[in-house]
């Protein structure tokens, strides 16, 4: 199944971050936060303006970007996690 986010909204898959040593800790996974960077999967067509104009989205799939840590709606697609967010909630594209 394949989805396409609708306007200025981004499909986004967490990255897994490694395993936390915290002073030779191992942190369980329960205890563990979220990772705030994820991979673009899928793009909107852009945030329509009042003109009745598109602007394009300034991300595309396969870009790795930083998000907040609240941002966005938790989805489940075909037993995979995806989060669905406004790309003006987006904080940065890594290079």
């Amino acid at each position: 199944m394949d989805l396409r986010p609708l306007h200025d909204r981004v499909l986004i898959k967490r990255l897994e971050e490694g395993e936390q040593k915290r002073g030779g800790i191992i942190i369980p996974d329960s205890a563990k936060e979220k990772p705030q960077q994820g991979e673009v999967q899928a793009v909107g067509n852009g945030k329509l303006l009042d003109s009745g104009s598109r602007t394009p989205p300034e991300v595309k799939p396969g870009d790795r970007i930083l998000f907040g840590k609240y941002s966005g709606s938790e989805i489940k697609l075909e037993g995979d996690e995806y989060l669905i967010l406004r790309e003006d909630e987006i904080l940065g594209v890594l290079e």
